[in-house]
């Protein structure tokens, strides 16, 4: 089982579960989920998630995603040119492939750290 990550607002994923699904304002702005691997998503945080205390890192489980998922090159400028490749769910995220959530705590500076264990 391979896991990825999507940061998400307490409150967004608040209505995710309200509603059965989650679809981030990237699915109609892009036309896909932004994700990150374990390797990424700290990187992912302090570029985009700097100090905000209204965060939760959801764990998804990438055998349980019903959309497609594509590992393709960054769409954002922070990580251009790098040659890492970024998971894109490309549709709604099901409920049932989130293992996990867990709030996210800059530190004093803002900066995120240890989000993923071994990340």
């Amino acid at each position: 089982m391979a896991t990825i990550f999507h940061i998400a607002t307490r409150d967004d994923w608040a209505a995710a579960q309200a509603a059965g699904a989650y679809a981030a304002a990237s699915l109609d702005l892009e036309g896909f989920i932004h994700c990150s691997t374990a390797a990424q998503v700290e990187s992912t945080a302090n570029a985009f998630y700097h100090g905000r205390n209204d965060l939760v890192l959801l764990s998804l489980d990438e055998d349980r995603l019903t959309s497609e998922l594509r590992y393709e090159a960054p769409a954002t400028v922070a990580h251009e040119g790098d040659g890492e490749l970024f998971p894109h769910l490309y549709g709604s995220l099901n409920l049932d492939a989130v293992s996990a959530v867990e709030p996210m705590v800059p530190g004093t500076d803002g900066e995120f750290a240890n989000l993923v264990p071994n990340g």
